[in-house]
């Protein structure tokens, strides 16, 4: 397996587009390659990867369902395998299903909290060894939500998911820590991408303190410091992102 040199590269989930897209090009703008990832985006994950490299860094496409284990392993092992061990995770992928609990099914539950754990386990998993043989410490970022933390009505499989991103992410930080590999985790509030534009957004900025939603280059500029030299004390923390709801 190539060992990476001077330039690290980064594994981001869900980077077609929202969320995932930002950080994989802010990253990029810090200097990082980037693995860009999707499940069914793959034009749009082309359109990341076409930006990343006008920007004069190396991007590959990874295209893969995390809840599927063995896709997942076998496509982030042959990218690790072809280009060069990761420095860094970012686990960004994940969906909503939002129903009161009484109407939900348990695909609706089972579907959002596999995405969100079965995940963690399927892309993590793989990227870890490498990692530690590597030597050169690394970074680990997840990505929960503030109905992680707080709870949400109408997402109580969402909750539950995010929630147990944050349990699973405070516990790999305590195994990795002497290994120089730090594992955090932000939680955004309500940030204007697709997974938000059917919520009514008027009545909903008045619960905010800071009376607007987020933007996706916000939650990318803390990913980008965890990621950072500057956040190599930092590890086991929840970074909330959310204009203060929480």
């Amino acid at each position: 397996m190539i060992m990476t040199g001077d330039i690290k590269r980064i594994l981001v989930t869900g980077s077609s587009r929202g969320l995932g897209k930002a950080i994989a090009i802010k990253l990029a703008e810090d200097g990082f390659d980037i693995a860009v990832h999707c499940r069914n985006g793959l034009e749009a994950a082309k359109d990341t990867q076409e930006q990343i490299i006008a920007l004069g860094r190396k991007a590959t496409l990874l295209q893969f369902d995390v809840c599927d284990q063995k896709s997942a392993k076998h496509a982030i092992e042959k990218d690790m395998e072809e280009h060069g061990v990761y420095y860094g995770v970012v686990c960004n992928a994940g969906i909503t299903k939002d129903m009161a609990f009484p109407a939900m099914e348990s695909d609706d539950w089972s579907s959002v909290v596999n995405t969100a754990l079965d995940g963690f386990y399927n892309v993590i998993h793989p990227v870890v060894m490498p990692m530690v043989r590597a030597k050169n410490g690394g970074r680990i970022v997840t990505m929960a939500s503030v109905s992680g933390i707080a709870g949400n009505r109408g997402q109580v499989n969402y909750s539950a998911a995010k929630g147990g991103v944050i349990a699973a992410t405070k516990a790999l930080s305590l195994e990795l820590a002497k290994r120089k590999i730090t594992v955090n985790c932000v939680a955004p509030g309500l940030i204007d991408t697709d997974m938000t534009q059917d919520l009514p957004l008027d009545e909903v900025k008045k619960m905010i303190p800071l009376r607007r939603v987020g933007k996706p280059e916000e939650v990318a500029a803390t990913v980008s410091f965890l990621v950072s030299d500057g956040a190599a004390y930092i590890t086991r923390q929840v970074i909330s992102v959310n204009g203060g709801i929480v």
